[in-house]
């Protein structure tokens, strides 16, 4: 399983729509002010070349990993 971070003010709702159904699952983290929320879609090992093509054809930021992040490391990556 690959999990893919990606701030939620960068997507615009259709973008959205088409990662939600790429996805295995769909996540939201949310926080406080001042930082942001975020999105963790985790895809599958068989599909997530795909979904990676998908955000880098759109111009999309996002972060990769191969373990899913507590909240606490999500925060310290906005710290």
């Amino acid at each position: 399983m690959w999990y893919f971070l990606i701030k939620q003010r960068t997507l615009e709702k259709n973008q959205f729509q088409v990662l939600q159904k790429q996805a295995s699952v769909t996540e939201i983290e949310p926080f406080s002010e001042p930082h942001e929320n975020w999105y963790v879609f985790s895809v599958e090992k068989e599909t997530y070349q795909a979904f990676m093509d998908y955000l880098d054809t759109d111009g999309i930021i996002y972060s990769l990993v191969s373990s899913r992040p507590t909240r606490a490391e999500l925060l310290a990556e906005m710290n």
